[in-house]
């Protein structure tokens, strides 16, 4: 194992590189609302805004295939060459989306190119992780190993608050209408030189000490993916990693963080300064607990840390969104409990689907009754004490003015103090479940198929789980008219993590690392 120079080395040269990679694959998320306009059809604001998240979601979908291309290339050929690989792949795909044309310029290849950019930047992102969190992980002391690798936990929140940072600074920089038409290039631009300097810096770093040692004595694995997945008690720890580890700690991961900045842009219409900001002195304050609860884990175990995070994530999800309502927009949340909207139709066919999707893409609560007196595909619409016969928009417009739902929340209404307060908690719940997944991720599996067989279940539960998150959780708030209804998925998923978790995997803090 290192000392403690050599050790602080290791980490900051793996965490700065792994920032930096996080940076860029989050910045696409980031800049979701403008990309439904930028590179898909227009007409259809919704459909195009969902097609943003699916194609943001389609990165996360290769990601558990990027963890098994570079996960075996870690267990043949070494830690260190394979996550300067995956480094190279993310900044270069990275920096060429700020130079894609636009749908306007190049039509139906626009969107198709973005795509393949976006599945780049996912197969480069399913190997960094592993590489660096193995390569930490196998360098630390056994009683220090939470703590060390909790540094790689706080790389994906500090890549998040990276990109937030440049967005904003080139928002405050620029019109609006110049940072719509070509500003958004610069944040992916500036990705050249992040990759040149985390280049730079991992050229300096030693292979793995333990990867070495399992060269020299001739024991890796000829197979590290037959080994993985073929061999029943491998199969059973990357399936129990999987529904008892990462599945619940991707879903709290990206509620806190990804879909809380889109529940207060896209349904409490909070203007994108002030959501940034708010989002981002949440997460400065919350990121020293990704250290203390990885810390914690070298003390009491991995497992219960992270299951704490899902089961406090589950219980609190609803109340606290509740309560960042009535503080971010506190004349919506007056609205939805005076004036609630009830739509009442036999058959919800095409005008009440119009009026849904009016109605949500205003961030307004509704409840859709059947009603059999009604006449088929005819609806009644009740706003508080109006009632209107059919879904005409200004009508309805007028309807929702008079019943006090605001457009958009003022500024000078939002309780500043009390939403940051809420946003820290659920990224405190991030670091709880992130803080010392690492850890226990590394010591549950050999040394000849670590890379291969922690990289797969963590891209699964963050890439497929987590990473959907903003798709599935805005298309339920469509179905059902709730605004809270997308906080059910995060849930459901974190309970059964909970109760998998709890029964059937075993703490790893003591096992050795060179098995």
């Amino acid at each position: 194992m290192s000392n403690d120079k050599s050790m602080k080395r290791i980490v900051i040269a793996s965490s700065l590189g792994t920032v930096f990679e996080w940076y860029d694959f989050y910045l696409y998320g980031t800049l979701a609302v403008f990309f439904g306009s930028l590179f898909f059809p227009k007409g259809n604001e919704t459909a195009s805004f969902l097609a943003s998240l699916a194609t943001f979601g389609a990165g996360f979908a290769v990601r558990p295939f990027g963890a098994i291309i570079f996960g075996r290339i870690g267990d043949l050929f070494g830690r260190k060459y394979t996550f300067l690989i995956t480094i190279i792949v993310m900044g270069l795909s990275t920096a060429l989306v700020g130079l894609l044309p636009t749908y306007e310029q190049l039509g139906i290849f626009a969107p198709i190119l973005l795509t393949l950019l976006r599945l780049t930047q996912g197969l480069a992102l399913g190997g960094e992780y592993g590489g660096a969190a193995t390569y930490v992980a196998e360098h630390a002391p056994h009683q220090k190993r939470g703590l060390h690798t909790s540094f790689i936990q706080t790389t994906a929140t500090l890549g998040f608050l990276l990109s937030l940072i440049v967005i904003l600074s080139c928002r405050l920089s620029l019109s609006e209408n110049d940072f719509k038409v070509w500003g958004w290039r610069i944040p992916f631009l500036i990705s050249i030189v992040l990759l040149i300097v985390s280049v730079y810096i991992r050229l300096k770093l030693h292979e793995s000490p333990l990867f070495l040692k399992m060269k020299e004595s001739g024991t890796r694995s000829r197979s590290p993916l037959r080994d993985s997945f073929t061999k029943i008690p491998n199969l059973k720890l990357v399936l129990l990693s999987l529904f008892g580890a990462t599945a619940g700690q991707g879903v709290v991961w990206y509620t806190g963080q990804f879909y809380a900045l889109f529940f207060l842009q896209n349904t409490l219409k909070i203007d994108f300064k002030n959501s940034y900001l708010m989002i981002a002195v949440s997460l400065i304050l919350a990121t020293p607990f990704f250290i203390i609860f990885g810390k914690l884990s070298d003390k009491i175990g991995r497992k219960k840390v992270i299951l704490t995070g899902c089961l406090l994530a589950a219980i609190a999800y609803i109340p606290i969104f509740k309560a960042i309502t009535f503080y971010g927009n506190p004349a919506l949340s007056e609205a939805m409990e005076k004036n609630p909207i009830i739509i009442e139709a036999n058959n919800c066919k095409l005008e009440c689907e119009q009026l849904k999707e009016f109605l949500s893409k205003k961030g307004y609560n509704f409840e859709l009754q059947a009603n059999t007196n009604i006449p088929n595909e005819s609806l009644n619409v009740k706003i508080g004490s109006m009632e209107i016969k059919s879904f005409d928009g200004k009508l309805v417009e007028d309807a929702l003015i008079a019943a006090k739902y605001p457009a958009t929340a003022n500024p000078n209404d939002i309780n500043y103090v009390a939403v940051i307060f809420l946003l820290t908690i659920l990224v405190i719940f991030v670091t709880m479940v992130y803080g010392p997944i690492a850890a226990f991720l590394v010591e549950l599996f050999p040394t000849n198929i670590r890379y291969t067989s922690m990289s797969f279940p963590y891209h699964i539960g963050n890439g497929w789980f987590g990473g959907f998150l903003p798709l599935i959780a805005a298309s339920m708030v469509i179905y059902t008219g709730n605004i809270y209804a997308g906080l059910y998925y995060p849930m459901a998923v974190a309970f059964m993590t909970l109760i998998i978790g709890g029964l059937y995997l075993k703490e790893t803090k003591d096992n050795k690392m060179d098995r």
